[in-house]
């Protein structure tokens, strides 16, 4: 048996297909929030980060009353500025990388010359002088 799976209007519809071909009589529903059917980077990178920001109030500030121990406030404490410097050496690492394996594109450039010829050619017919 497989499945088939669609979406409409924010809610997931699983179809089950038999090996013959017909489809069984019940279809599944998830149902799925429009926000995580749809969330942008942008929205992926806000939620990460306040999941990782309340967690870290809370522990830091103890505002659950868990009685953790003091041990775990010091480490919580400064693990924003941990965290940026990570994020800091994760981006240069990335940036370096991408400039590294950087491509040339040799047929592109070679096009572009000779477009660039062909250019400077149609001015001087029409009396440009270079």
């Amino acid at each position: 048996m497989s499945h088939h799976t669609f979406r409409h209007r924010g809610v997931i519809k699983v179809r089950c297909l038999f090996e013959s071909g017909g489809f069984c009589h019940s279809y599944f529903t998830l149902l799925c929030p429009i926000i995580l059917c749809t969330m942008t980077k942008l929205l992926e990178w806000v939620f990460g980060v306040s999941l990782i920001g309340i967690a870290w109030g809370l522990v830091t500030f103890d505002l659950l009353d868990l009685q953790l121990p003091p041990q775990y406030k010091d480490v919580a404490w400064p693990m924003p500025i941990y965290l940026l410097v990570v994020f800091g050496c994760y981006s240069l690492a990335t940036v370096g990388y991408r400039v590294a394996t950087f491509n040339d594109c040799e047929d592109a450039a070679k096009e572009l010359q000779a477009q660039i010829k062909e250019a400077k050619g149609e001015l001087k017919k029409k009396g440009l002088k270079m």
